[in-house]
């Protein structure tokens, strides 16, 4: 059996690739890969405190942030795809044309 800090170390560096992601990088498409990934980090931790201390608390939390994961992604790409259609570029800098 694994040791709980090795999960735990594991989505902490998870986490942080997705943070570092999220910040570096100009494309939405990498940016929601990167949002994703942190989310898949919390969903680790909760999986790894459920298993730790044997309640199913932290799985039925999993199963809601991969719901709600579900539904940001479709939301995000129907952003992109009509800042796409209307400015033909994806670049996130590009987008604060929008503001009126």
């Amino acid at each position: 059996m694994v040791p709980m800090p090795y999960y735990l170390i594991l989505s902490a560096v998870l986490f942080s690739t997705g943070v570092a992601g999220v910040m570096v990088r100009r494309n939405p498409l990498v940016i929601f890969m990167s949002v994703e990934l942190m989310l898949n980090a919390a969903n680790l931790s909760f999986v790894t405190f459920s298993r730790v201390w044997g309640v199913l608390t932290g799985q039925v939390f999993a199963l809601f942030v991969l719901t709600i994961a579900a539904a940001e992604v479709v939301v995000g790409l129907a952003i992109i795809y009509t800042i796409f259609t209307r400015l033909t570029t994806v670049d996130v800098d590009e987008v604060s044309s929008l503001k009126g």
